[in-house]
């Protein structure tokens, strides 16, 4: 079932127990990071914190509005926030409409009607009033909120998990983004738009005609919303109509009081306002996924016209630095969510991997069929081409043994299977604006590595060695001592 909002699915944590309340003082200045980021690095990402209590930047007392930290944080919670047990039931049902089974007789035909009339109840829905709206603040006041300055040599306080709603000015179609926004002064913040970012494109039409572009951000709401923010969809799809597959419920938006877009009815706390497309304002640094600090450069401003929310609102809030933090498990679920609409474009793709260490762009691991000589440099092109893998900074390739969920398995593979002249690729394109090793922002190279097993037709004439592997019959006979063991 979906959760109707934030609190829901706090309730949910608590009862299974794993959720933490701290209920002494915490500042919102690095010590909720403190704490934080030791949580997210413990044993399968720890649990969820709620800071009860916590001194915003520049006060001495705490404010009445928790913190919410890490509910993203391990494979099951990350389930448990898109409302599954098992993160694999929502790409079954994606391959389930991808490819529907052909129905044999008139029969079957009845009962599939159900499952395809499920795709048209997700489109987002409209309504009268909602939650988010219970209080407006007046004046507008961000530093009424507990913003978070996660690192010492931050630029200042960031929003971290916001849904940034902006709409195309040509064809009135939404995106909902999830980028940082540094907060300048009480009314005013930057908006992390990078070049390849679908409010960035939005923003680039308005930079045309010279117009102010309307923006609302949403904090909070069923936790779907948030990751459906962080998603890779293609352009053109609305990610509030994504929210509504994933919770199999259509989400609930409100007219906003100042601007005219739509935000989540139940969320916690709406900011509205507008990005002047003219101004620029330095933002960062900002201490990021990559482990390092983010450079300062110039971004648009955010000018706050309006902000609501609950009577008792919910702050939600993460870190990134140093992996793996709470994001990488975000990432995970979104690697597990696409790759049928990946296999859609390369069927031959078993698996894929996106490990921790590579945070999100700097290694993808892909497990192959292998079908014809120079199959994999085939899908290292393919891969480059594909939405936001085209930021992939190094593709190793294998075979469909390998398990590439397993780093050391990858590595020992790459090791014993690649030879340097004749198995990698380099190639030149677009990179993450977060990578810092590039000469040029944006822009570099990248390379693959073919570490699947060499065919003559591939120049690889000498003998390829059988891989060293136990008599299964032998590990049967032996199965009671290893039971005794310890080892079965």
């Amino acid at each position: 079932m979906p959760y109707k909002d934030l609190r829901e699915f706090i309730k949910r944590l608590d009862d299974a127990g794993e959720l933490v309340r701290i209920t002494d003082p915490v500042r919102a200045e690095l010590e909720i990071t403190a704490i934080s980021d030791r949580m997210m690095k413990s044993k399968d990402g720890g649990k969820a914190i709620l800071f009860e209590k916590v001194i915003r930047i520049g006060d001495n007392d705490p404010c009445g509005i928790p913190v919410l930290v890490n509910m993203y944080g391990s494979r099951k919670r990350m389930a448990w926030a898109l409302g599954v047990e098992n993160i694999e039931e929502i790409p079954a049902r994606i391959r389930s409409f991808i490819k529907p089974e052909i129905p044999s007789g008139i029969v079957d035909t009845i009962k599939r009607i159900p499952q395809l009339m499920e795709l048209t109840k997700f489109p987002p829905k409209n309504v009268s009033a909602g939650s988010c709206q219970e209080v407006v603040m007046d004046p507008p006041d961000l530093s009424k909120l507990p913003v978070c300055k996660c690192w010492p040599k931050d630029g200042g306080a960031f929003f971290t998990l916001p849904q940034i709603i902006t709409r195309d000015l040509k064809d009135g179609v939404r995106n909902v983004g999830m980028y940082r926004m540094q907060v300048y002064d009480k009314t005013s913040t930057g908006m992390h738009w990078h070049i390849h970012h679908g409010g960035s494109g939005h923003l680039q039409k308005y930079i045309d005609e010279k117009r102010r572009m309307e923006v609302a951000v949403a904090l909070g709401g069923d936790p779907a919303l948030g990751y459906s923010a962080s998603a890779p969809l293609p352009e053109g799809i609305d990610e509030y109509l994504f929210a509504g597959f994933i919770r199999k419920k259509p989400v609930e938006l409100v007219k906003c009081k100042t601007i005219d877009l739509q935000v989540p009815a139940d969320a916690e706390i709406v900011l509205e306002g507008y990005v002047d497309p003219t101004e620029k304002k330095i933002e960062g640094p900002f201490g990021d996924h990559t482990g390092f600090y983010s450079l300062q450069d110039e971004y648009p401003v955010f000018h706050v016209t309006a902000i609501t929310h609950r009577k008792d609102p919910i702050y939600p809030h993460t870190i990134v630095g140093i992996p793996p933090m709470e994001d990488f498990y975000m990432g995970w679920a979104t690697e597990r969510i696409f790759l049928p609409l990946i296999q859609i474009v390369l069927p031959e793709i078993i698996d894929y991997s996106l490990p921790a260490e590579g945070i999100f762009h700097n290694f993808v691991f892909v497990r192959i069929k292998k079908r014809y000589p120079g199959h994999a440099f085939k899908v290292m092109n393919a891969i480059w081409g594909l939405g936001q893998l085209m930021f992939s900074k190094y593709i190793i390739v294998v075979d469909e043994w390998v398990d590439v969920q397993n780093l050391s398995q990858v590595l020992w593979v790459l090791g014993n299977q690649c030879e340097p002249d004749r198995d990698t690729l380099l190639s030149k394109g677009p990179r993450d604006a977060l990578d810092h090793s590039t000469p040029l922002a944006h822009f570099g190279s990248k390379m693959g590595f073919d570490a699947t097993e060499k065919w003559p037709e591939e120049g690889h004439t000498r003998p390829w060695p059988d891989r060293i592997a136990m008599d299964e019959t032998v590990i049967n006979s032996v199965k009671g001592y290893l039971d005794k063991l310890g080892i079965g």
